[in-house]
């Protein structure tokens, strides 16, 4: 297998690799079938870039460098992705009728002229290494490994498999099932899997009349991935059923299930909801990566001040400190951050949670189950039996969890819990509204703190920006402050999927109860009036935390404009 291999008279010419190292490897390669260019780099004598090199000095071809560069689309759409992945080809770029094709070794005639006959145009080869070829294929073409949602699709599509389609039927599930077995695992192994790489929180699959939405939430937001075929939707819920351990007979009722998988050498828990909707069966299914819970305090993205606050409220040996904020706004993460904290072992914690998404060592944790009656308050109470110091409870949502919280806290119990208000002086009306006394919540309560989740500027392709002045005025920004910031704006990169953010932080509203607010509690005053006092206390509200990191280059001011208003006080 000599073909293109005569680029080693370049790399002997230039004192690289020796004519003894040049048989050795020729020998040894028409043992193994390998390349001479896989021969040459496994025996150490060369680099990949060496051969990159010589071979273009050899033959003639451009060499290109595509580590961090992105393709137009337009270019990558001539040519499919199953062409793509088979011949390990990418294309460059079309001039004159002329498409170019990165290669790995452009005296490969035959793939030339293959490519000529499949895409119908005249070919002209580019080169590059082949790992890089493979590395820009799964990014451009959207997808990890060797196969990807887009193939296994152009398979189903392809192979046009009939399904039966009675839904009435009693055995539909089944049918389908086995009449796909292998390509449907696969499909939703393969969705799993891109999600995952994509760095997504969750994976929603919903059925339309004449198709099926497949949908992931990357850093908040959601964006639409492949539709599968309407047929598909019945054996893919039946995968996702038998995966969650979940009744898949049931159709008319929602039901929820957990599946546990492995994927590159980690741990991944899934929390899968179905509810049946007017077109059939909606899937939503939570990633919950172990490693993302192990946060440091330090990693939250507290301010300097609201970090030092936070640390000395958390020792604190008794009282309640209340995290609240919309679902999806980190309060888990906030609060299993304070517990690893607080996780030694002179201390015992115990937490009643509904459910419970990460299993964290050294502290006992409690599920709450409804249909054997084992709701929060039971939890609580049979866990003060237990002699804890510290206590999560999941969420306050009724006047009796309410009490038996500020009850345990009162008996000397640090109290961790969330509430669903949007900012932190409306928790403390929201515990009057459900029924706790105005002065046991005022001398219960320690510190609320309110938080949301912003996307942070991709590092890779940060630049700087002026944002508009309806912006600054909206974010309450003087000139001379908007002219001191340093404002940036992500280009959009393959590293952030081209969205210009990647990763998130918290931005905080940390209200320490005082005794001017004590005192405003207990004579049930309005959130207002208490909002007023606190930031005279050195409150920062949600949306000057947020400026501040927008001034700072974290994020964007239309991101943090776009999950907290201006307050018109």
């Amino acid at each position: 297998m000599a073909k293109g291999s005569d680029f080693t008279a370049v790399l002997v010419k230039k004192g690289i690799l020796s004519a003894d190292q040049t048989e050795e490897a020729r020998a040894m390669q028409q043992q193994s079938g390998a390349t001479m260019q896989e021969t040459l780099v496994k025996l150490g004598y060369v680099t990949q870039e060496d051969i990159t090199k010589a071979i273009a000095e050899h033959s003639g071809v451009k060499a290109v460098d595509l580590r961090d560069v992105t393709i137009p689309q337009a270019i990558i759409e001539l040519v499919p992705e199953s062409v793509a992945r088979e011949n390990v080809i990418l294309p460059w770029s079309e001039e004159a009728g002329i498409l170019q094709i990165v290669m790995s070794d452009p005296s490969d005639y035959e793939t030339v002229t293959k490519l000529q006959f499949i895409l119908n145009k005249e070919i002209q080869p580019v080169l590059a290494a082949k790992e890089q070829i493979v590395e820009a294929i799964n990014r451009h073409y959207g997808q990890t490994e060797t196969e990807s949602v887009d193939s296994v699709l152009a398979e189903f599509t392809d192979t046009q498999i009939v399904f039966n389609e009675t839904e009435a039927s009693k055995n539909a599930n089944h049918a389908a099932a086995d009449e796909s077995e292998a390509p449907v695992v696969k499909l939703v192994n393969l969705i799993i899997q891109e999600a995952i790489g994509l760095r997504a929180s969750d994976i929603h699959i919903e059925p339309f009349e004449d198709r099926v939405r497949v949908r992931y939430r990357i850093d908040g937001v959601l964006v639409e991935r492949d539709s599968p075929p309407r047929r598909l939707l019945a054996p893919m819920i039946s995968r996702i059923k038998i995966m969650g351990n979940i009744d898949i007979s049931e159709k008319r009722r929602p039901q929820d299930g957990r599946i546990k998988m492995l994927i590159k050498n980690k741990h991944f828990d899934l929390r899968v909801s179905v509810l049946p909707t007017v077109h059939g069966q909606s899937v939503v299914m939570r990633v919950l990566d172990r490693a993302n819970i192990q946060v440091n305090v330090r990693d939250l993205g507290f301010g300097e001040d609201d970090y030092k606050r936070f640390l000395n409220i958390i020792k604190r040996p008794n009282g309640i400190f209340l995290v609240t904020g919309p679902t999806g706004s980190g309060k888990t993460t906030t609060l299993y951050s304070a517990l690893n904290e607080l996780n030694r072992p002179d201390r015992k914690i115990i937490t009643a949670e509904d459910p419970v998404e990460y299993n964290l060592p050294g502290i006992n944790q409690c599920e709450v189950k409804h249909q054997i009656g084992l709701d929060f308050q039971r939890i609580i109470r049979a866990m003060l039996r237990q002699a804890p110091n510290i206590i999560l409870v999941g969420e306050i949502r009724d006047a009796e969890t309410a009490q038996i919280a500020v009850q345990a806290s009162l008996t000397g119990h640090l109290v961790f819990s969330t509430l669903h208000t949007n900012d932190a002086p409306s928790a403390i009306t929201r515990l009057n509204d459900i029924g706790v006394a105005p002065f046991l919540t005022a001398s219960s309560v320690i510190a609320v703190l309110a938080q949301r989740l912003v996307r942070c500027v991709c590092p890779k392709c940060k630049e700087p920006d002026k944002p508009p002045a309806h912006e600054i005025k909206a974010a309450g920004l003087t000139p001379a402050q908007a002219q001191a910031a340093t404002f940036t704006r992500g280009r959009g990169c393959p590293n952030c999927n081209h969205s210009g953010y990647r990763g998130r932080k918290g931005i905080y509203e940390m209200m320490r109860m005082t005794n001017a607010i004590r005192e405003m509690t207990f004579n049930r005053e309005p959130a207002q009036a208490i909002r007023r006092q606190a930031r005279l206390a050195g409150m920062r509200v949600l949306l000057e935390d947020g400026v501040n990191k927008a001034v700072a280059g974290l994020t964007t001011l239309e991101e943090v404009l776009s999950i907290c208003h201006h307050e018109g006080e």
